[in-house]
């Protein structure tokens, strides 16, 4: 037998109120436990709730400027196409010099 299971041995649990004390520390490690448990359990949904907070601010600022984008897209298309009615000779001058300029580059590389 040693010391902890014979509580009459010197230097072992004293008299019978060892087990109570171990008893005691026991169920105070499982409160603590539970305690903790419960606090990382509240910290995870804290985490969870802010995440989804921030998920759904970027996806509406994303949805902005998404269309931000696709009406500046129109209207440089709109623009566009009243120059091209306004000055089409210009225009078609423009893209010719253009497209030469872009065959140029892509013959070199």
């Amino acid at each position: 037998m040693s010391r902890i299971d014979d509580p009459s041995r010197e230097g072992g649990a004293q008299g019978g109120q060892g087990g109570g004390a171990m008893s005691q520390m026991g169920q105070s490690i499982r409160e603590a436990g539970t305690q903790a448990r419960e606090k990382a359990t509240e910290q995870v949904e804290q985490l969870k709730e802010t995440a989804t907070q921030y998920y759904d601010q970027g996806r509406q600022m994303a949805q902005d400027y998404y269309e931000q984008g696709r009406q500046k897209a129109m209207e440089y298309q709109e623009n566009l196409e009243s120059y091209v009615r306004e000055q089409p000779v210009k225009a078609v001058l423009i893209a010719a010099g253009i497209g030469l300029v872009v065959g140029f580059l892509w013959r070199r590389s």
